[in-house]
């Protein structure tokens, strides 16, 4: 459903107050979830699948807007996987965290009757476990959790908006969205079900090497 609340709705300007997010694809991304979500880091980056999409209600049609992501760890552990239980261990203690970054979505700023138009697709954002990565890419250590968050930023015109940068925001986390950052898949469940599910992964179903 929609998450209308987000984190902190209290103290908001009005132009961010009402804005509600409803996550797309939202049983997809539940059955991944149950399985165990698998995101795959590259050097080179790697979209996500399932895509992050968001439909959004409640923004002030004419205000404009930018739209972002960042990605925050689940807790201060380091995992592996155990093929013989099918589950993952903590297997120690977190890897420093690698520098935090943020996706801007490309259509940013935008009014929030564009936003509210169609469905905001993240698809162009690009994980890498690259600590040097100067593509902009999020830059995430393998084998630990993450909990992607979506941020509403109203534009403040006033020329001071600095001074109110806490008010002029939103922030969304969809538990159902977490995900462990791998090089290779470990369960062979989300293999499946990525193969299964991506129309880009036709060439897995096909026999034919990935295109």
């Amino acid at each position: 459903g929609w998450a209308g609340e987000g984190l902190g709705a209290s103290g908001k300007n009005r132009h961010v107050c009402h804005a509600a997010a409803r996550l797309e694809m939202g049983s997809l991304w539940e059955e991944f979830n149950r399985l165990g979500t698998e995101m795959i880091v590259t050097k080179a980056g790697r979209r996500m699948f399932p895509t992050f999409q968001v439909k959004l209600s409640g923004l002030d049609p004419l205000a404009d807007y930018v739209l972002l992501m960042d990605f925050i760890p689940l807790d201060d552990k380091r995992y592996r996987y155990a093929f013989h239980s099918s589950s993952w261990l903590a297997a120690g203690r977190a890897e420093p965290a690698a520098p935090g970054r943020v996706h801007f979505h490309p259509d940013s700023p935008a009014k929030g009757a564009q936003w509210m138009r169609q469905i905001v697709s993240f698809d162009k954002l690009k994980l890498t476990n690259n600590l040097l990565d100067d593509n902009g890419h999020i830059i995430l250590n393998s084998m630990h959790r993450y909990q992607p968050r979506f941020h509403v930023v109203f534009v403040d015109p006033r020329r001071d908006s600095e001074r109110f940068a806490h008010q002029n925001f939103k922030s969304f986390s969809f538990p159902e969205t977490q995900f462990m950052a791998v090089t290779a898949y470990q369960n062979h469940r989300i293999t499946q079900l990525k193969i299964a599910s991506n129309p880009f992964a036709k060439g897995f179903r096909d026999g034919d090497p990935e295109p």
